[in-house]
């Protein structure tokens, strides 16, 4: 049934912040797939992706986010749309006589929006090529070219069948409102939209104004004065008081001073004015809870020897104190040297590490229970095509639209499922196929779970732990097939996750559904391509490339990590870091706290349904503290300091104001602060080796112990801890 705008321009979103950045109208003609939208998506994803697989391995390094491609895409549109000629061309009569414009009117929001989408699924480094880079460079298996490009596709196009088979939960109904969205249909319209000047200062302007002060802001803790990005001031007062550093600092410490001056500190979890006011509260309530003081009791208890390594340590270490030298427990053929490993050291974790794994253990039963419980009905409605909830009128105006079916999506699932099957066995990665199909069903069984959550709360589950410690226990001393289970698991449910969001974000602007299916699909398999060429090209002409001393600073850090963790996880083995006799063997028993953890509030929610027990949701508690590590306690902190302000104070007492500007400041902020990132590192810091100002604001921090990560108990050489 087809729905007549008149008949529906008076209704809206029952969700306020929806309503805040979403428009409720639309115009069925406007010109969608375009040739200038072709030209515009796809060169900027070619530049995007190009530039971010350079800075994959590079430390440190920038990232392109679709923001400033979506910023940049706006003047490229109206260019074209003034440049191109009107003309009206036809196809030859074989080609089926079709008519169409290489400019068919103004530049649009559809248009622009599809552009966006392009870039969303295809800008970021794909997750696998951390282990061809592994597997070609570490492991000197020679894979080559056509591995990489049939590895990804699989990877990543897996994850898009299984996307579009979970639209009708995740998608369709108005309570999936998915955050991080409303900032980006807020540039859109901002952009777009018609505003009265009379009624104010228009959102555009405004962003403008915002914009531009961000960009030359960030010059001071970006680069001129570093100190007050790094603002550990209490830390400068006692610089060699270890306890202090660790309660107040902020490169290794639990950030109990709430202040930076540096807007990527503060963003660095997502984005303060994305993330609706209750999540935040629930990720910060777990942040203190599990942070601020579960954590002190146990490290200042030297509870698992937590005490002789620093509190926010992001690499494990060995019974001296050091970062644990994985090369010592291999042998020439890169399999576990048990003989090696009992002469070196077990792997001993500093707290957050212990935390985070003690967290993921709970997390990965509590996520299933909770939605079982809370969402069950709705999982099983949909299941029988029974209406979930009411149509809202972003779907009522879809109507207008012929859907995707769903055979589409499930024969992308079977063939991309069926290329991983391909790369496992024609190149011999040690990944049997069954433990191919078990990694391919962990994200199965968790798209919708993970889905609920990211689309209510903005945050996304992680299936990082559980893709480690399953192949590491079925496939013992078998680093490379670790490896790749992993990068199955993880980059499936990621992938999954990222078409799903970028579904609704077409959903919202009214972008025929088969349009974001084509352009998903193009885009993903077109920039495929040039990211694996931009890699091999590396590979290829840099001189020590992945040397901690490489000039150009392409030390490949996030392939050390990869290395580490498939040496760690398939050789030493989750039996030994976990199993009986080992003294994190208690934090397995989180795993039947975790799903025990939903009952007491399902229950009391049941028994008193206006009780505060129904805003309480577990998961996120839990989850919401996963950035950690490489994030310490002043990302925290400082990110909901700010969202104290924005999503509490100023949406209960100015909700005018609040509609019309919070989206608007936070997409300012970040693409003021971006784009003065790069205008920093392009023109003062990567030429002719760069440019530093020497003084005391851009050293101060440095000197003391939050910035050396100093322990508690320093671990002398003569006495290790327990072999």
């Amino acid at each position: 049934m087809k729905f007549d705008f008149n008949t529906l321009q008076e209704e809206d979103s029952p969700y306020p912040e929806v309503r805040a950045s979403v428009s409720n109208i639309d115009d069925p003609d406007m010109p969608v797939l375009t040739i200038r939208m072709w030209v515009v998506g796809l060169f900027l994803s070619v530049i995007g992706s190009a530039m971010n697989m350079f800075f994959n391995f590079r430390q440190p390094a920038p990232f392109i986010t679709p923001i400033v491609l979506l910023l940049l895409a706006h003047p490229l549109g109206k260019c074209l749309a003034h440049l191109l000629p009107i003309t009206i061309y036809r196809l030859p009569t074989f080609l089926g006589g079709a008519r169409f414009s290489l400019n068919p009117g103004p530049w649009n929001i559809k248009e622009h929006g599809l552009v966006f989408i392009m870039t969303n699924v295809s800008v970021g480094t794909p997750y696998a090529i951390n282990a061809i880079v592994v597997a070609e460079f570490y492991y000197k298996l020679h894979l080559g070219f056509w591995f990489s490009i049939v590895l990804i596709l699989a990877t990543q196009l897996t994850g898009f069948g299984l996307a579009g088979l979970c639209r009708r939960f995740l998608v369709w109904p108005a309570s999936m409102v998915w955050p991080q969205n409303l900032v980006t249909c807020t540039l859109l319209n901002t952009l777009h939209a018609e505003e009265d000047e009379n009624a104010g200062i228009t959102r555009f302007r405004y962003f403008m104004y915002l914009f531009t002060g961000a960009f030359f802001f960030f010059f001071l803790p970006g680069y001129l004065f570093q100190a007050l990005s790094m603002f550990s001031w209490i830390c400068w007062l006692a610089p060699n008081n270890v306890p202090v550093n660790q309660l107040f600092g902020v490169a290794s410490g639990l950030g109990m001073s709430f202040l930076t001056f540096d807007w990527t500190v503060v963003s660095w979890i997502g984005s303060p004015f994305t993330i609706p006011w209750w999540a935040e509260l629930h990720i910060f309530v777990g942040f203190v809870l599990f942070y601020w003081i579960l954590t002190p009791i146990l490290y200042y208890t030297n509870t698992w020897y937590l005490a002789h390594f620093p509190m926010f340590g992001d690499a494990p270490y060995d019974r001296f104190g050091n970062a644990y030298n994985v090369s010592r427990v291999l042998t020439a053929q890169d399999t576990f040297n048990m003989t090696a490993y009992e002469d070196y050291s077990p792997l001993y974790l500093p707290a957050a590490f212990a935390m985070t794994y003690l967290l993921a253990f709970a997390l990965s039963t509590c996520v299933i229970v909770h939605s079982l419980l809370y969402h069950g009905r709705t999982l099983l409605n949909g299941f029988k095509r029974i209406r979930i909830e009411d149509d809202d009128i972003h779907l009522k105006l879809m109507q207008n639209y012929p859907e995707v079916p769903d055979w589409w999506y499930g024969c992308a699932f079977v063939f991309f499922f069926c290329l991983s099957i391909v790369a496992a066995e024609v190149w011999k990665t040690g990944m049997p196929v069954w433990a191919l199909i078990l990694s391919i069903l962990l994200p199965v069984v968790y798209v919708l779970p993970s889905g609920f959550i990211y689309a209510m709360t903005g945050q996304a589950v992680s299936l990082n732990l559980l893709a480690e410690i399953i192949p590491g226990s079925l496939l013992p001393g078998q680093p490379l097939a670790n490896m790749f289970f992993k990068v199955y698991s993880v980059q499936t449910l990621g992938e999954s996750t990222s078409f799903i969001q970028d579904l609704k974000l077409g959903h919202y602007i009214k972008v025929p559904p088969r349009a974001t299916f084509i352009v998903q699909m193009v885009s993903t398999i077109f920039v495929t391509f040039i990211q694996t060429g931009v890699k091999y090209w590396i590979f290829s002409n840099v001189r020590d490339i992945c040397s901690p001393t490489q000039s150009s600073h392409l030390t490949c850090p996030h392939n050390n990590v990869f290395f580490s963790a498939s040496a760690i996880w398939g050789l030493i083995g989750p039996s030994r870091q976990f199993g009986r006799g080992s003294i994190y063997y208690p934090q397995l028993y989180a795993i039947i706290v975790g799903a025990l953890l939903p009952f007491p509030f399902w229950i009391m929610q049941r028994r008193r349904p206006d009780s505060w027990a129904k805003f309480v949701s577990t998961p996120v508690v839990l989850l919401g503290v996963s950035f950690i590590p490489p994030a310490t306690g002043i990302n925290y902190s400082s990110w909901f300091a700010v969202g104290f302000v924005f999503q509490f104070i100023v949406r209960k007492r100015n909700f005018a104001w609040w509609s019309k500007y919070n989206y608007v400041t936070g997409a300012a902020l970040d693409c003021g602060t971006v784009l003065s990132l790069l205008t920093i590192f392009f023109t003062l810091q990567l030429p002719k080796g760069g440019f530093s100002v020497n003084w005391w604001g851009n050293s101060v921090f440095m000197n003391n112990a939050d910035w050396a990560s100093a322990p508690l108990i320093a671990t002398p050489p003569d006495q290790p801890l327990p072999n």
